[in-house]
This record gives structure tokens, sequence and C-alpha cells, in this order.
């Protein structure tokens, strides 16, 4: 069935950054790689505006592709940015949700940077080595062993070998898939994706909270001489959360802010929770209460007062103090909010 322009362009309003016209357009690859980025970030989305003809004249002359059997794509600057930039995007999700299991830089780094860059080449008519690639980035990987930089070389070393063996896709000999399996397929790399990204997320949510209410209110302090910037600020911060009470016909925004940080700042993060062990104390203590029991603690695990036990009371008095500041930090963090 032949693909209609104006259609495309519907779906790419609507739905674009997560490719619903690269789905209509039969794009697999390039749609899953605009489900994962947000439409490359929205840049790419924003770029195809002026693509999608010739994407709807590429999806519409399937059989003219033979021609590419015996042809090499030529050099995309694009392409090969768009690879480098995915392969780091993919490896920093890795390095932040995956970075505890074993082998991890040897090979569930590297994988991972691998799998972006192949997502990228594999856009569109074009392809290359899958196993080329993840070899480059098995062999590039313990050269930067345990650095937090490491997804740039690996994605630059993979995407150089992505260039060097492109290839235009071989043209479908069977009819292509029913939309039920694709989507399935799309839904398991999906999936994929984002479980991990996602359990990270709400594992820390309290300290995530904590972080963005103490970036915010560092702003909202720093600006206190321009009175009416901090209140611009406090607006559009409140905004997200005025349209939604609108919407539902909730109270006061303020209110349902607050309500949702109580709600979310219940939960303790595993660092608090050891925190709280350390300091022999449970959820439900009050400030007083831990600083109560973190002087008695320190009294009793201070070096001065261990002579004989110098090493085991040194690393029991830092993490006493650590274990204060951490539960130091979430009792001051429901203050910070009262500023927005």
């Amino acid at each position: 069935m032949a693909k209609g322009l104006i259609i495309t362009y519907a779906l790419w309003a609507i739905g674009g950054p997560l490719g619903l016209h690269h789905i209509y357009l039969g794009r697999d690859s390039h749609a899953l790689l605009w489900l994962l980025t947000l439409g490359g970030f929205g840049v790419g989305w924003a770029r195809e505006f002026f693509r999608l003809p010739a994407y709807v004249n590429q999806a519409n002359q399937e059989a003219s592709r033979k021609k590419y059997r015996t042809a090499r794509p030529p050099v995309n600057l694009i392409r090969f940015a768009g690879q480098v930039c995915v392969g780091i995007y993919f490896g920093v999700v890795a390095l932040v949700c995956l970075n505890s299991l074993s082998f991890f830089y040897l090979l569930v780094l590297p994988l991972c940077v691998g799998a972006g860059v192949h997502l990228v080449a594999s856009v569109g008519t074009e392809t290359s080595d899958l196993q080329k690639i993840l070899t480059a980035c098995v062999v590039t990987s313990p050269i930067f062993y345990g650095s937090r930089f490491s997804p740039l070389p690996i994605s630059l070393a993979a995407s150089v070998t992505a260039v060097k063996h492109r290839r235009f896709k071989e043209p479908r000999s069977s009819p292509p898939r029913q939309l039920g399996p694709r989507l399935y397929l799309l839904g398991l790399g999906w999936l994929a994706f984002s479980a991990p990204l996602g359990y990270f997320v709400f594992h820390n949510t309290t300290a995530t909270i904590f972080y963005l209410s103490d970036c915010m209110s560092a702003v909202l302090d720093a600006l206190w001489f321009f009175p009416w910037l901090q209140g611009l600020l406090e607006y559009l911060l409140l905004l997200p959360y005025r349209i939604l009470c609108a919407l539902t016909g909730a109270g006061y925004p303020e209110e349902s802010w607050k309500k949702v940080l109580e709600i979310l700042l219940r939960e303790y993060s595993q660092k608090e929770k050891e925190a709280l062990e350390v300091l022999s104390v449970s959820e439900e203590a009050s400030l007083e209460e831990i600083t109560h029991s973190y002087r008695e603690l320190v009294k009793v695990w201070h070096p001065d007062h261990n002579p004989n036990q110098m090493t085991e009371s040194q690393q029991m008095f830092m993490r006493i103090q650590d274990a204060y500041e951490t539960l130091l930090q979430r009792h001051k963090g429901p203050q910070r909010h009262k500023s927005l």
C-alpha cells in the first residue's frame, strides 16, 4: 500500500518524537531510535520536517533498492555524529544504571555502546556489521577501564568501524511483518532500555528530589536581589502543576505540590536506610532523636577514646559522620521546598 505524505506529516506532528511516522513508513530501526531518544533529543525530529518527502518516496519505491546490493553508501557526517552521540548516550545510561554488574567495563558497557552505535547505523536504507562494531567496543573498553569518560572513546571506535563497514540493506525477499509483531519487537527494545533506567530513577527517588530541590533553591537564593526574576522563576517551576490542577480540578497548585513531595519524601533511599542502621534509629525518628544518637555514638567511637582500636574507631567514626550528614540532609530537604 502506498504511503501518503499528508498522513506522514500528521503522524510526525502528533507523535514524531515517539517515531509514529517511522512506524507508518516501515522504518522500525528509526522508530526505535526516536523512541529511545525522544526524536533524536528533539533536534532530529525538527530536522525531519524537510526530509519526510524523501522518506515517503523511499517507502513507496522499495523495489528500487535492488541496485544498492553492489553499491556502497556515501559517508554521512550527520549519521556519524549521531552514532557517536547515541553511543555515548547508551554508555552513560549504562554507567548510571548497570555499573554494579560484574564485568561491567569489560562486557556490559561496550555492548551497550555498540548497540547504540549500530542502531543509528541501521537507520533507513543503510546498515553495518554488528559483529565488527561490538568487537571494536570490546577491544577499546579495557584501555579506558574504570573511567567515567570511557563511553566517548568506545563510541568513537565503534562509529569509525560502522562507517568502514557501512552498506545498503538488502531488499526484502518476503512481505513485511504485520503491525502487531513489529510493535511487539519495538516494545521489547524500549523495555530493555527503559527498565534499568526506570529502576534506578525510582530506587533513588528521594535523592533525586533532594538534588533537584537543592539546585532550585540555590538558584532562587542567588536571585534574592532580583525579586521579580525570582518570582518569575517560581511561577515557571510551578506552571506544570498549575496546568495539572486546572485539568483535574484539584485544589491550589502549591498545596498539590506539597502533597506530591510529602508522598515522595516518605520513602527512604538505600543510603538513608544504611544511615538509620548506623545511628540505630527508626524511620520515624525525629531530628532531635537522630542528633542525640549521633552525639552518643560519637562519644563512644571517637578515636581519642579508643587508642587500642584506632583503625576500627576511625572507620566507624567516619561512618557515623556520613550517616548523620545523610539524615540531616533528608530532614532539611523539606524545609527547602517551602521557598517554592
